[in-house]
């Protein structure tokens, strides 16, 4: 059986052998302990006192012997609530230190199909909650990349549960009314003359905006200000489009 959780759960290698000892063993002295753990009399006892100040041993005394007992692996609930209220009594400070610390701005940019590739994976796993974008069009869908890549990008997109709302021109219409069909997926449209050989997408901190020319590349800006800027673009263009 693998007990590397309990490790997980912050109990030290000896503190896991005594608790598996008193387990197998049942109630007894830590001689009997040592003789099963094969742990060093000072490590045995200071792993004793700890397991006891966690709640997942007790004792009792028997004359000058100390007799002890593994709690109930049930307890161990209790032990990991007991961490976890811990812990989010301290996450208010760490969430207030995290609010002081200056993001890094960023640029790359993304040279051919694949180095696109790459920029589209980067925006879907920044951790973004909405997938918003802009642009495209025919040329771009049908001839650059090929609307079986741009499906199995939303495929991606969808079994990450990540919601998008999209805007597209009516060059493609029928792609993106068959696209609206999939879960999370809101696509609204605008005019043939909004087409273009660009696509803005907006997610987490980042923009990214791709350029489908004959040597497509991209462009990635790690940067909220810029982010937010895009973004209320993106919204005034989402209010013009129509489903």
């Amino acid at each position: 059986m693998e007990y590397s959780i309990l490790e997980d759960l912050g109990l030290t290698q000896a503190e896991i052998k005594t608790y598996l000892a008193l387990l197998e063993i049942g109630s007894t002295t830590a001689g009997f302990i040592i003789e099963r753990s094969h742990l060093q009399n000072s490590v045995l006892h200071r792993a004793l006192n700890s397991l006891i100040e966690k709640g997942l041993i007790s004792f009792i005394l028997q004359g000058k012997r100390k007799v002890y007992t593994a709690t109930d692996p049930e307890n161990f609930h209790d032990f990991i609530e007991d961490k976890k209220r811990k812990f989010d009594n301290i996450l208010p400070e760490l969430k207030q230190k995290q609010s002081f610390a200056k993001v890094e701005s960023t640029a790359a940019i993304y040279k051919g199909k694949k180095g696109i590739r790459e920029m589209y994976n980067t925006l879907l796993n920044s951790g973004g909650s909405e997938y918003n974008t802009f642009g495209g069009g025919a040329r771009v869908t049908h001839d650059v990349m090929g609307e079986t890549w741009w499906s199995n990008l939303h495929s991606r997109r969808i079994s990450k549960k990540i919601p998008c709302r999209q805007i597209f021109d009516e060059t493609i219409r029928k792609f993106g009314n068959k696209l609206n069909k999939r879960p999370n997926t809101n696509i609204k449209f605008l005019s043939k003359s909004f087409e273009q050989l660009q696509e803005t997408v907006i997610m987490g901190d980042y923009v990214g905006i791709a350029i489908f020319a004959d040597n497509p590349y991209g462009v990635l800006i790690k940067d909220r200000s810029v982010h937010d800027g895009y973004k209320k673009q993106f919204e005034l263009l989402w209010k013009m489009a129509k489903t």
